[in-house]
């Protein structure tokens, strides 16, 4: 496994579907934090995804307290339009986790305040839109993360 990606209350399942192809062949894993705003059966879910779901590894975990009680060691960045550093500065390692907040409103405040050290963005023009869609967000950070890391197991 390359990286770990976090959903927390992911809200789209088109968005879902899109990022979990990313993770099955970027070799990284898909955590979900519910509660999710559609059902993993959906259709839209099913389509976005194609046929990857077979080899998708998922977790899916009832609260943000859960994922990060279970993996207490691991290093976490937060994907946030409010934070001052770029995920390019950070020096990514194979197994770490990246946590994307929902759709329509990101990370919660408390998160981001406990976490305001590994706290990342992608740079942007200031404008009155909110943000980047949440699938290509993560594949832009997913796919520096890997570049960081020299392609490990990719072609």
């Amino acid at each position: 496994m390359n990286l770990n990606i976090v959903l927390f209350q992911p809200e789209i399942p088109q968005n879902t579907g899109n990022i979990a192809r990313t993770c099955v062949l970027t070799n990284s894993k898909l955590h979900l934090i519910k509660p999710l705003g559609f059902s993993l059966d959906e259709k839209h879910l099913k389509r976005a995804g194609l046929d990857y779901w077979k080899y998708l590894d998922l977790t899916i975990y009832e609260s943000y307290e859960e994922l990060r009680e279970k993996y207490a060691d691991s290093t976490f960045y937060f994907s946030t339009t409010h934070a001052d550093k770029l995920y390019s500065d950070v020096k990514f390692k194979q197994g770490d986790f990246i946590v994307f907040g929902r759709e329509s409103s990101g990370l919660p405040d408390y998160i981001r305040k406990e976490n305001t050290e590994t706290c990342i963005r992608v740079p942007m023009i200031e404008s009155s839109t909110r943000s980047l869609n949440l699938s290509n967000t993560v594949s832009i950070m997913t796919y520096e993360a890997l570049r960081q890391m020299e392609f490990p197991n990719m072609k």
